[in-house]
């Protein structure tokens, strides 16, 4: 009974809440600005690059995991649409390619994107207060005062050996897509041109005018980030992003890019079917925090950690347990909240620097979406491919992935 009650008080915890509306509307605003004219141009514009069969994954791989390095919610899109689309050109236009191939390339975000930006464990670690809230009622007394108030993402996301790490991945999977594109068999394909929802053509009458105005939209947009400009810029300027600033810059961005509140409104309606796991799973996994939390069992679990390792091998042990959690709760946010109080107290009690043990966790949770098919699912309904399709390419993703980031967290 007691344990019961723990889950249902962790469940409604209302600081994670608002943590798995950030989550969400980080998704749903990079899935918005991907569904925008611009973007769809730039698409596009590299579909009509792919000349042969290495060249057009190479050419859906290398966007996606800059793009990704933005946001994950337009990286996943972005590359879903972008194979899709590479796909159709090269049908329209009779280039061999391997489709399945170009679809894994599609996904080569999810391999980098805890990493960056939108990374959930860095910029959330990066609020003021989070960590210590926390860890409220978690973490011994002697090690309160060591909690910082906050960790700023010029020392995970931006810090040099991150960014080092980062292009190293992607120069490394570039060379592998296209070397497979060389070699891999063509596929043939049978797609229908992919569409988003469209804006009705109709002569707007009333106050119609206004959710159809370019310049209201637009003005809207500007104010925005106008706004975030004034109170963002001393954050900007240390590097700082967090999950506020990120879905301020991307709402005011995104109506610019749309153009009018009904073109917007449009995207926001397609894309909000993607939230549907994180708003059902997010409270679940908030639960499984409260039970280890209250029934001491994150402690028990960091002085084990602690009992087996050392100030070299704690990133290490971070970074394969949260591969392995990572395919039970596909969600880097909801893999924060159950794991990271015991990767923070661990790192604590053996003095490992805390932004290291975020970002082993950060690239521990991103390496195994290459094994676990979850995010996979909105890519796949795009591209029309099937999980088994994609996989032997994303596991050689993976294996890559798994010798950057463990070389990297052993000379950083």
């Amino acid at each position: 009974m007691a344990i019961l009650g723990y889950w249902e008080s962790g469940i409604w915890n209302t600081g994670l809440i608002v943590f798995a509306y950030q989550m969400m509307l980080i998704l749903v605003l990079g899935h918005v600005l991907v569904l925008s004219k611009p973007m769809e141009s730039l698409i596009l514009v590299l579909t009509r690059l792919a000349k042969g069969p290495a060249s057009a994954a190479l050419l859906v791989a290398l966007p996606t995991m800059l793009v990704t390095f933005f946001n994950w919610g337009l990286g996943l899109i972005f590359g879903a649409i972008l194979a899709r689309k590479v796909g159709e050109y090269a049908q329209e236009r009779q280039i061999p390619i391997n489709y399945p191939l170009v679809g894994a390339a599609g996904y080569t975000g999810l391999l980098v994107w805890h990493g960056g930006i939108s990374g959930s464990a860095p910029i959330k670690a990066a609020e003021a207060g989070h960590i210590k809230d926390l860890m409220e009622g978690i973490a011994p007394a002697h090690l309160l005062p060591l909690i910082p108030e906050s960790i700023a993402t010029s020392l995970t996301v931006f810090s040099p050996w991150n960014l080092v790490i980062y292009l190293v991945i992607v120069l490394l999977i570039c060379m592998l897509v296209y070397g497979l594109g060389r070699v891999a068999r063509p596929t043939k394909t049978s797609l229908n041109p992919y569409r988003s929802r469209e804006e009705k053509d109709h002569k707007p009458q009333g106050a119609e005018r206004l959710d159809r105005s370019r310049i209201l939209a637009t003005g809207v947009g500007l104010l925005m980030l106008l706004a975030f400009g004034l109170q963002y810029s001393p954050m900007l300027r240390r590097l700082n992003i967090t999950p506020d600033m990120l879905n301020f810059f991307m709402l005011g961005l995104a109506l610019i890019l749309h153009g009018s509140f009904k073109r917007f409104q449009l995207a926001v309606e397609e894309a909000i079917g993607d939230t549907a796991g994180i708003l059902i799973q997010f409270p679940l996994y908030f639960g499984i925090m409260g039970v280890m939390a209250d029934s001491g069992m994150i402690s028990g679990i960091s002085d084990f950690f602690v009992s087996i390792a050392n100030v070299t091998t704690l990133p290490i042990f971070a970074f394969f347990s949260a591969g392995l959690v990572n395919i039970f709760v596909p969600s880097g946010g909801g893999q924060w909240a159950v794991q990271g109080p015991m990767i923070v107290e661990s790192a604590l009690q053996l003095g490992v620097p805390l932004p290291k043990a975020i970002m082993a966790l950060a690239y521990g949770d991103q390496l195994t979406n290459m094994l676990q098919p979850f995010w996979a699912l909105p890519l796949l309904g795009i591209t029309k491919l099937k999980a088994k399709e994609i996989l032997p390419y994303t596991l050689l993703f993976m294996l890559v992935g798994a010798v950057v980031f463990i070389t990297g967290l052993l000379i950083s």
